[in-house]
């Protein structure tokens, strides 16, 4: 075609002799020629390339990069992932066809815009407008196909939460510009941003749910400030629930006060009371005690000087069964006299080395994040030996204690947990005490759950050991006996535990049917019980 015109250009119609005036006319129409199909050219490739643009947008098409993976629980169901979706933007000053333009906003949105609304934006000097925020699938699809300049889809990804509270403090949340700021979505960001497989944690949505369902209950029936959850497995480590109430919509984050973001059982102290008679009793066996004390009076603990420094007491509903008791027995009845006389008994700096054996003296840094450092005495004297051996005058938080009771029960291994699904297989950890000692504790914790205060957690098919807490609060550094906090820790299957389980009220009170008592075995206790019964044929299913 080009060499047909060159030689016209040349020649024109008569050859090489022709008519000067009908030659200049010949290459003035040769020279539009070339300078439209140039037009034509850019014309098309622009189409082309725009064509691209917009099929890229297109939000039906399904070949967008998601942007961060899926988190989903060890079954597959999805905790959180990222949706696709678009903004309808206008760009005035690239529309060509303005009735067209407007009449297509106003097919687009009706209830938002009349034709003469648009136009009015159309005609505006303002070089950018949202018409619409996260449109629908079928409000995107007429604007693509359209493809009306000016008028277009601009892409965005939104993370979702499916679960919502369920998993807010686990699964966490991104931020609007999509950086990673809480829970499993800050510790295993890089994960999430480098790869398209989903994230599978040990959690398991169900077990999960019916945590949350009955410590939301009990927070209602026994009007408690909190509520903690925590079930892990003794042999792996993966943590199966996780629970801290109240909780926050990680999709809309001004619902809820700020402090209700908080993670409590990583991040708040608290003395957990007579569950650490567990640790007092392994301490015993650990260093051969083995006799009888007088339980059937307070006892007094005297300073250097002989004057009494504070006096040992336990609750009213105590009653010994008889004035003397064993090592076993002060632990099976939460004896509080008995538990400091054992302490006091121990070898100097034995109760602060078992301690920093089971890391309740320093911070944890865990797989999924770091927990509170723990307030210890700073002088380990006569009485903080006393109060510390039934759990007060410590502060740890509820993950010290669910690891330190997993390590005493397990055959004596202390495992770091885990949020990510792992298989089963050899305990991988640091023995901290002895088989034969774990054995004894696990004999001990059935009894409790079988003959005193754990006897309301009890589920028919399975063999359940567990100990409670009841622990009066300390508020600036003065002790309430207004307040407390309840708890239960529990194993089963009792003589070869798969499963740690605590269960923790934060002020509860107290009610008609528990007549008044606050006491663990009035609210942890039967919660607990509730959550065991349900939880159970699906772990064991």
């Amino acid at each position: 075609m080009f060499e047909t015109g060159k030689d016209i250009f040349k020649h024109g119609f008569q050859g090489g002799g022709g008519d000067v005036v009908a030659h200049r006319r010949l290459r003035f129409i040769y020279t539009l020629f070339c300078l439209a199909f140039a037009v034509f050219a850019i014309r098309t490739l622009y189409l082309g390339f725009e064509g691209t643009d917009r099929s890229r947008l297109a939000m039906t098409n399904g070949n967008w990069a998601v942007q961060r993976a899926d988190i989903v629980d060890r079954n597959g169901d999805i905790l959180a992932k990222n949706i696709m979706s678009g903004h309808i933007a206008l760009r005035p000053g690239q529309i060509k066809d303005r009735d067209k333009a407007a009449n297509l906003i106003h097919q687009v949105l009706p209830y938002e815009y009349s034709v003469s609304d648009a136009l009015k934006l159309i005609n505006s000097d303002r070089k950018f407008i949202y018409l619409k925020k996260y449109a629908s699938d079928a409000q995107r699809n007429l604007i693509t196909k359209s493809r009306v300049s000016g008028i277009d889809v601009e892409p965005i990804q939104t993370r979702k939460y499916p679960k919502r509270r369920l998993f807010s403090h686990v699964v966490g949340f991104v931020g609007s510009d999509g950086r990673a700021l809480e829970g499993a979505e800050r510790i295993y960001d890089d994960y999430l941003r480098e790869n398209q497989d989903p994230l599978y944690l040990s959690l398991d949505a169900r077990i999960q749910s019916i945590f949350h369902d009955q410590l939301s209950a009990a927070m209602q029936k026994y009007r408690a400030r909190g509520a903690m959850g925590l079930l892990m497995n003794s042999r792996t480590g993966e943590m199966v629930a996780m629970v801290s109430l109240p909780d926050f919509d990680p999709e809309n984050l001004s619902a809820d006060p700020a402090e209700h973001r908080t993670f409590k059982p990583m991040r708040g102290l608290y003395e957990m009371g007579s569950i650490f008679k567990i640790f007092n009793t392994a301490l015993a066996f650990e260093n051969g005690i083995d006799k009888e004390y007088y339980v059937a009076k307070p006892y007094d603990i005297l300073d250097k000087f002989g004057r009494v420094a504070t006096t040992i007491h336990d609750i009213r509903s105590f009653k010994p069964p008889r004035p003397k008791l064993t090592v076993d027995e002060i632990m099976l009845h939460s004896c509080n006299v008995g538990s400091a006389q054992i302490a006091l008994d121990l070898p100097d700096g034995a109760q602060q080395e078992f301690f920093h054996r089971i890391h309740m003296d320093t911070p944890l840094d865990l797989e999924f994040g770091r927990t509170e450092r723990t307030l210890v005495p700073k002088n380990w004297n006569q009485v903080e030996r006393a109060t510390i051996s039934f759990g007060h005058g410590i502060s740890v938080t509820p993950m010290h204690l669910l690891l330190g009771v997993n390590a005493m029960t397990n055959g004596g291994i202390y495992i770091y947990p885990t949020l990510r699904k792992r298989s089963v297989g050899v305990v991988r950890g640091t023995r901290v005490i002895s088989e034969e000692i774990s054995a004894k504790l696990r004999a001990i914790m059935v009894r409790i759950a079988e003959e005193t205060s754990g006897k309301q957690a009890r589920v028919a098919g399975i063999q359940i050991g567990g100990k409670t807490a009841t622990a009066e609060k300390r508020i600036n550094g003065k002790v309430d006996t207004s307040r407390n906090l309840t708890a239960f820790a529990g194993i089963f299957p009792a003589n070869a535990p798969q499963y740690t389980i605590l269960v923790i009220l934060d002020e509860p009170q107290g009610t008609k049917e528990s007549f008044g008592w606050r006491t663990a075995a009035w609210n942890a206790v039967p919660t607990t019980g509730k959550i065991l019964d349900a939880i159970l044929p699906l772990l064991f299913e």
